[in-house]
């Protein structure tokens, strides 16, 4: 695995056998977001809130304490998209037991905490060679007052993993709802269709399957999609036909109800896409969709299910998630292997009073 000290951000996961990293690197020239200068990068990276963030953006970054756009107002105070966690300048320390990393975010008034861990290793001549990593994340409030939040965890997978119409995907996604307007200019899908996973009603009438990522020459799109609350643990998983490499994230369903899937299929043509880039984020948490924080706190709740979390006076919040990957010759419907032990005896402690919340 790599992680970035400036943004936080986990680059790469690496997938020695067949030579792959599954998450997004950009095809543009990246640069640390201290150094960003509106003046000398905005026509490289863009002049608005954006810009910044887009700067230095690599694989799964996180979303705090916004997910989607500040409001002009916030914008005008510094406030950049998706928050200041995706580029603030993180301590990274290293142990036997694997990484710890560390922020403070001024604006928020937060410190940020996530350590990083091999939970487990087994090899299965029927099932190949398998990887869990175990993430931590801790979040502390350094206000006097309670506040709602954001907190997503914006994983975005990208080429040669990412094939158009090969890589395919698993979710325990039950309702779900198309974006509510016009999400880039090659948007196929019907704004603010309501449907079951994973079958999203397209604006000329047909359906698409999510399962498979798109075949078109340009497209853009955003689903929300709420966790089957009835499962303990949510998921999704993708797999690549041409590597034979599942990978994938699970998660407590009740810390990140929601995910969010995002495509860009060489549909943006302004810097720094550039209609060069496709990606698939596959991004978890406590919110459907990317919004303002006005927008997120109005919308309440979508489904019955919250669309923000409370964090409390000087209160502290934690989840745990982990990364897996195997190799496969099709795609896993689910996670069903050593893990399961590990939770089980994990959420055990946390019933007995032993473990820690989340």
């Amino acid at each position: 695995m790599t992680v970035l000290e400036e943004g936080g951000h986990i680059a790469e996961v690496f997938d020695k056998r067949s030579g792959v990293n599954p998450l997004w690197t950009p095809p543009w020239q990246t640069i640390e977001p201290s150094l960003f200068d509106k003046t000398i990068h905005g026509s490289l990276f863009g002049d608005d809130a954006d810009g910044k963030l887009l700067a230095g953006i690599m694989g799964h970054n996180l979303c705090l304490d916004i997910f989607g756009g500040p409001s002009r107002e916030e914008a005008a105070a510094g406030l950049t998209a998706h928050g200041e966690a995706s580029i603030a300048r993180y301590e990274v320390v290293e142990s036997d037991e694997g990484l710890t990393m560390r922020a403070v975010l001024p604006m928020a008034q937060l410190s940020v905490e996530r350590r990083i861990g091999l939970s487990d290793r087994t090899a299965s001549p029927s099932d190949g060679q398998r990887v869990v990593v175990a993430i931590h994340e801790r979040l502390e409030s350094q206000c006097s007052f309670d506040r709602p939040i954001g907190w997503t965890e914006h994983v975005t997978l990208g080429p040669p993993f990412l094939e158009k119409g090969r890589t395919e995907f698993r979710v325990s996604a039950t309702r779900s709802r198309v974006f509510e307007s016009q999400f880039g200019v090659a948007d196929y899908l019907r704004h603010g269709a309501c449907f079951e996973w994973p079958a999203a009603p397209r604006s000329d009438g047909r359906v698409a399957d999510l399962r498979l990522f798109t075949n078109d020459t340009k497209s853009s799109a955003y689903t929300a999609h709420l966790m089957d609350p009835d499962n303990l643990h949510a998921f999704f998983i993708a797999y690549s036909p041409t590597t034979s490499l599942a990978f994938g994230y699970l998660w407590k369903q009740s810390d990140f109800p929601w995910l969010g899937i995002w495509e860009e299929n060489c549909s943006r043509a302004g810097a720094p896409w550039h209609g060069m880039t496709m990606t698939r984020g596959m991004e978890f948490g406590v919110s459907p969709f990317p919004e303002t924080r006005r927008e997120m706190v109005d919308r309440g709740a979508m489904f019955e299910t919250p669309t923000f979390r409370w964090l409390p006076a000087h209160g502290v919040l934690e989840a745990t998630y982990w990364i897996l990957l195997q190799t496969a010759t099709t795609i896993p419907n689910t996670f069903d292997w050593p893990l399961t032990s590990f939770l089980r005896h994990q959420d055990r402690e946390r019933r007995l009073g032993t473990g820690a919340e989340s």
